[in-house]
């Protein structure tokens, strides 16, 4: 029983150190690196999509390009299956290593959390250039790219902030600004392409 046991946490170990190597952080210049605000249009009358039982209906065309502060991923809670990946993205001021040195960054249970011992640009610039987003990709190979994606990175993604639910009541909205903070603050993004961005 101890040796299985023994066994048991040595491949968590491994397995632990294996996920944290493949995401491990990138080495990033100082500087500006994704200057951009995200793009989003909103849609008068938006698709309807099914993944399994869950029904996404679009709400707007969004693309950005911004730095990776932070990924978190899910396997156990009632979004998994459909947003295994969040990530903290970061733009404008919000991607720049000096300004990020001085912010430390989270995510857990959904949300992304900063802080700071003394502001680095004011608190509601952090506020409106960076967010966390809910990530459904579109297919295997958006899954197998966000599988790869790591904190550091810049990347460029395209596709449409969704509404989710299923018929026993179930729902998730997204964010519709970057104007919000808190509870309801973050996107669902359904991912058709993302790829990482030389600086």
């Amino acid at each position: 029983m101890q040796r299985f046991l023994l066994i048991a946490v040595m491949v968590i170990v491994a397995m632990g150190a294996a996920h944290w190597w493949r995401h491990r952080p990138l080495a990033t210049s100082p500087g500006v690196l994704a200057p951009d605000t995200p793009e989003q249009i909103d849609l008068d009358d938006g698709a309807t999509l099914q993944r399994g039982d869950i029904t996404l209906k679009t709400r707007a065309h969004f693309a950005l390009t911004a730095r990776v502060l932070s990924r978190e991923d899910y396997r156990l809670d009632a979004g998994a299956s459909l947003a295994p990946v969040d990530l903290a993205l970061g733009w404008g001021r919000m991607s720049d290593t000096q300004v990020l040195h001085d912010i430390t960054i989270s995510q857990e249970n959904r949300y992304y959390h900063w802080h700071v011992e003394h502001f680095p640009i004011p608190q509601r610039e952090i506020e409106t250039s960076s967010a966390n987003m809910h990530m459904i990709p579109a297919d295997d190979v958006v899954r197998q790219e966000l599988e790869r994606v790591r904190t550091g990175e810049i990347v460029h993604l395209e596709g449409f902030l969704v509404d989710a639910s299923r018929p026993d009541g179930w729902h998730w909205r997204t964010s519709m600004t970057r104007e919000d903070t808190g509870n309801g603050a973050c996107e669902l993004v359904y991912v058709e392409s993302l790829e990482p961005v030389t600086p």
